[in-house]
C-alpha cells in the first residue's frame, strides 16, 4: 500500500522542514523531511549549512530525498502489516508512526491492531510512545487519524536554520497540501509525462492503459486510445488510491500508477 496525498501532507505537516541540515533534540544530524543518515543519502552532516540561497530549489532536493525515504518507510509498514487488512487511514496513520520513530517491527499496538483489537491499538500507541512530551501532540493526531480517519487541515512549516545547524524557529514558508503535492510531483520520475485526457491517442495512453490493467482495472484493453472506458477505468483507480477522481491522467496519477 501507498500513503495516500492526505497521508503525505499529514506526515510532512507533523515533521515539518527545515531546508539545511540541523541537529535534532538528541544531537543527531538531520535535514529536510526528517531525514537522517540512517535512511541513506545524503548524509546530513556532509550538506552545506545554513539556509539556502535558492529556496525553491531547496525544496525540489527536499522533496526529492523525501520520496526516497518515503518508499522505504511504505515497505516496512507494509511488511510489518502482512495480510493485515487496512483502511488507507490507518495505513497512513503507521506510516508517520514510523517514520518518527522508527518502530513499526516492534511496537506492541501492531500486534494488537493486526488481532483486531483496534481501540486497544490506538490507546497503547499514545500511552506506550509519548516521549518527549513535545511529541504527545503528534501521537494524538495519529492515534485520531488511525481511529476515526481525521486528517487534519494543517499546513507544514518550513523553518528557517542557521550555519551552526540550529533551527530558529521562525517561518521561511507555509506549504498546504497542493504545495506539497506539486513538489512531489516535480521530483517524479515520470515529471514531464503527458497529460492524458478522453480523446488522447498514441503510446503513452496504451501504457497508462497497461498500468490500469495490471492495478485491476481494465480500460477495455491498451489499443493507445483514451476512450470512455479508458476514463471510467482511471476515475475508479483514482479513487481507490485516494486521488482526484477526474479521469485525467496527470502528474499525481502517473507518478501512482508507476509505483513512485
Amino acid at each position: 500500500m501507498k500513503t495516500s496525498d492526505k497521508g503525505i501532507a499529514f506526515l510532512v505537516a507533523h515533521e515539518g522542514v527545515v531546508p539545511g541540515p540541523y541537529l535534532d533534540s538528541v544531537g543527531v544530524w538531520t535535514y529536510g523531511i526528517g531525514h537522517t543518515k540512517a535512511a541513506g543519502s545524503p548524509d546530513p552532516a556532509s550538506l552545506p549549512r545554513g539556509m539556502p540561497a535558492d529556496l525553491d530549489a531547496a525544496l525540489r532536493e527536499v522533496f526529492t530525498v523525501f520520496r526516497r525515504d518515503l518508499a522505504k518507510y511504505e515497505a516496512d509498514v507494509t511488511k510489518a502489516l502482512g495480510n493485515t487488512p487496512v483502511e488507507q487511514h490507518e495505513f497512513d496513520a503507521a506510516l508517520s508512526f514510523h517514520y518518527n520513530t522508527g518502530a513499526i517491527g516492534r511496537a506492541a499496538w501492531v500486534d494488537l491492531w493486526k488481532r483486531g483489537q483496534k481501540a486497544d491499538a490506538a490507546r497503547s500507541m499514545l500511552a506506550n510512545w509519548r516521549k518527549p512530551a513535545e511529541i504527545i501532540g503528534r501521537r494524538t493526531a495519529e492515534r485520531d487519524l488511525f481511529l476515526t480517519g481525521s486528517y487534519g487541515t494543517d499546513k507544514a512549516t518550513v523553518w528557517q536554520v542557521n550555519t551552526d545547524g540550529k533551527v530558529v524557529w521562525k517561518q521561511a514558508r507555509r506549504l498546504s497540501q497542493d504545495d506539497i503535492l506539486s513538489l512531489m510531483a516535480e521530483v517524479s520520475p515520470t515529471a514531464g509525462y503527458p497529460t492524458l485526457k478522453q480523446g488522447s491517442k498514441g503510446e503513452m495512453v496504451k501504457r497508462a492503459q497497461v498500468l490500469l490493467l495490471e492495478a485491476g482495472f481494465d480500460p477495455n484493453g491498451a489499443d493507445g486510445v483514451f476512450g470512455p472506458g479508458t476514463k471510467k477505468a482511471a476515475i475508479d483507480w483514482q479513487k481507490s488510491v485516494g486521488l482526484v477522481a477526474d479521469g485525467i491522467i496527470g502528474p499525481a496519477s502517473w507518478a501512482k500508477l508507476m509505483g513512485n
